[in-house]
């Protein structure tokens, strides 16, 4: 696959690699589900050099939140986001910040008042951007019927409004996110069910079985994430027979790469496009 060949794409198992995708191919759409974080994942990184935001972002840089707010998120994600990515701690030590971070942003968000109606307005005038092919991935995918699962630790209010936006949030994609809750003046209030965040994704898979369950014949997985804690977002799938994991591998390469290789399948390096997830799918179905 000319693909393949982009000096972005790191493969450790090539032969492995062969093998699951003959798999998958075999399969078909009757078998296949795709399970996919969304920030940094679907949506891109950079865009021409500048950093895109993520659903957080979107609302702590827009004009709804003071600038006092502003600041306080940001002195946040400069505490935190250093440990998200530090290649030398444990999922487990990283736990208890990443919970920390969460409460504390989404605390200062519910004392923003933020209100439902402005979130459309808000997704248009952010600098979000989703990888380069996402119609491809997205319609194909809806063309043949394959369910999509966007499991996210980011709003998933936003990451509705930004699909809805871009004109691909077809009925078989199922969100499962930090949804936010409003009063019956549309006003933000705090948030629906448990935290998702980065690290704690097993027990969200787990809590979405259900819906796996509904899906009993499409045993065949292409996982797509950008971060260790993606990885476990197929736990809740207990009938794999084949899973194909794609990792976007955007910052701190040096550091992460070797692990990446360990853990995904195929790793894409500062790669800002759908192109091998796409070409992989104009194969199988």
């Amino acid at each position: 696959m000319p693909e393949f060949e982009k000096s972005t794409v790191h493969i450790k198992d090539p032969e492995r690699v062969e093998e699951i995708i003959c798999s998958l191919i075999k399969g078909g759409a009757a078998k296949l589900q795709i399970i996919t974080d969304f920030d940094m994942t679907l949506s891109r990184f950079s865009n021409n050099g500048k950093r895109c935001p993520t659903c957080h972002n979107i609302i702590d840089n827009c004009k709804l939140v003071t600038e006092e707010c502003r600041k306080k998120l940001l002195q946040l994600k400069e505490t935190y986001y250093p440990i998200e990515i530090d290649p030398n701690l444990t999922i487990e030590e990283k736990f208890p910040f990443m919970v920390e971070w969460y409460f504390k942003s989404h605390t200062l968000l519910i004392e923003q008042r933020l209100q439902k109606d402005k979130l459309p307005e808000v997704v248009r005038e952010s600098d979000v951007c989703l990888r380069e092919g996402y119609e491809q991935f997205f319609d194909k995918l809806q063309e043949h019927s394959v369910p999509m699962f966007i499991f996210s630790a980011g709003l998933g209010d936003v990451l509705e409004e930004i699909i809805r936006q871009a004109g691909v949030y077809h009925p078989n994609v199922k969100v499962v996110s930090n949804f936010m809750d409003f009063d019956d003046k549309g006003v933000l209030k705090g948030f629906k069910g448990e935290l998702i965040h980065v690290y704690n994704k097993h027990d969200g898979a787990l809590k979405n079985t259900e819906y796996f369950k509904q899906l009993k014949d499409n045993c065949n997985i292409i996982l797509l994430g950008d971060s260790m804690g993606d990885l476990n977002m197929a736990d809740g799938v207990s009938n794999v027979e084949n899973i194909l994991k794609i990792g976007f591998l955007n910052d701190k390469v040096d550091e992460r790469l070797e692990k990446y290789l360990d853990s995904y399948d195929i790793v894409l390096v500062k790669d800002e496009t759908m192109e091998v997830p796409n070409s992989i799918l104009q194969k199988i179905l």
